[in-house]
């Protein structure tokens, strides 16, 4: 079972982050709500896995996705999204946030390599600033066009 990837304590998760970093590991950072699991979901990490050598994923807990997308979402619950994402291989820790952003947990893990994908630009990646001023990088992955949670979900409806 991989439900050793996902993490409930930050600063277990921290004390990893800086052992590897000691031993000249690259962490990589991303987050999302990753609801629906799909092919853009999949490419989209492993992209961001090829950047390092170990990819933490912060995941929105249930009442930040909610508060991000609606009354209607998550679908899947923290706990099957993070077991689902827990699957794969290209995913090393999963935490979960509170909050509408990441930004407390980017704070504490200073990732080497901050990720977001191609629908963001480099002015509004939450945690940027913070990262590029510990000497990290911030990188833009590209979006698989018409591959999202909120697409399937129309689809589904429109049947």
């Amino acid at each position: 079972m991989s439900s050793h990837k996902i993490y409930s304590n930050l600063d277990a998760l921290e004390e990893r982050c800086r052992t590897l970093q000691q031993q000249g590991k690259t962490i990589v950072f991303t987050n999302g709500c990753f609801d629906i699991l799909h092919v853009g979901h999949v490419s989209y990490l492993e992209e961001a896995k090829s950047l390092g050598d170990v990819l933490i994923l912060g995941l929105n807990a249930d009442a930040s996705v909610k508060r991000l997308k609606g009354d209607t979402r998550p679908i899947n619950t923290y706990e099957d999204r993070a077991k689902v994402l827990a699957g794969l291989s290209s995913v090393d820790c999963i935490i979960s946030f509170e909050e509408d952003t990441p930004l407390p947990l980017i704070t504490r893990l200073v990732p080497n390599i901050l990720v977001k994908g191609g629908d963001y630009i480099l002015a509004d990646i939450v945690g940027a600033k913070e990262v590029i001023a510990a000497g990290g990088e911030v990188k833009v992955l590209r979006f698989v066009e018409g591959k999202s949670s909120s697409v399937i979900i129309d689809k589904i409806k429109s049947l």
